[in-house]
């Protein structure tokens, strides 16, 4: 959007190593909103995985690191809610002890939001002028949801997509079984929680299951192709810029 200042895009590991079209998609839709974006190079990992695995302090040289990159952006957006609950909510317990890195913690915190939270929160927008045919189901992010408190956010978004049936889950909040490093030291508990989450989606119906984090909806997607359901699994952002329809005036501009 014309005038104001450009977003710093908060890229998550998984999305740079693995799934760099989620980070494209994101790009895209930007870019059709107009809305000016900002990728910092010298960004890292914000440090969740050492947090979540008791590495204290290289996890708050992560989080040092990332507070030095970003405190100069006007707002920092990411397609991971798990990161943002990481530099929103853990952050501050990172450096409880510490009042001047505290402060800067919760000033960065304060302005770094989840992708559709940015979209429907802060820009007020809902309808992208996307287009998809498909029967449709939605996966709540355990972060994301519960920590964050971003589920009606994909959903406004989710609905405003021409040709999409969206069909809920019965328990759309069930934990997919990924947890980071959960299910790797874990494996049988975190396939047995999978698999029901797996059920829910296939009682649905559903042709594509959309979620907001790639970590999730890629142990989604590994236990679907391993028991060879062909649901598709697609981040939001991927959703939303798989058509636009032309809203624009100027033709000149074209539709992605």
């Amino acid at each position: 959007m014309p005038g104001t200042p450009p977003v710093s895009f908060f890229v998550q590991c998984l999305v740079d190593a693995m799934y760099p079209e989620v980070g494209h998609a994101m790009l895209r839709l930007f870019e059709h909103l107009d809305i000016g974006v900002n990728i910092p190079l010298e960004q890292t990992c914000c440090g969740q995985p050492a947090f979540n695995s008791g590495y204290r302090r290289d996890a708050e040289a992560a989080a040092k690191h990332f507070i030095r990159t970003f405190e100069s952006a006007a707002a920092i957006v990411s397609t991971s809610g798990s990161c943002v609950d990481m530099v929103r909510h853990q952050y501050p317990v990172l450096f409880r002890d510490d009042p001047q890195w505290l402060e800067r913690a919760r000033r960065v915190g304060a302005k770094t939001f989840e992708l559709t939270q940015y979209l429907v929160d802060v820009k007020g927008v809902t309808d992208i002028g996307a287009r998809y045919a498909a029967r449709v189901t939605y996966h709540d992010s355990c972060h994301l949801s519960r920590n964050l408190g971003v589920a009606r956010q994909p959903r406004e978004l989710i609905s405003q997509v021409r040709g999409v049936d969206f069909i809920e889950m019965d328990q759309p909040q069930r934990c997919c079984g990924f947890g980071g490093t959960f299910s790797v030291k874990y494996p049988e508990i975190s396939t047995a929680i999978l698999d029901d989450k797996i059920d829910q989606i296939l009682a649905t119906g559903a042709d594509t299951v959309v979620g907001c984090d790639i970590s999730c909806l890629m142990n989604i997607e590994g236990r679907l192709k391993r028991r060879k359901i062909p649901v598709t699994v697609m981040h939001i952002s991927e959703l939303l810029t798989r058509s636009f329809l032309s809203t624009r005036t100027d033709s000149s501009k074209e539709t992605v």
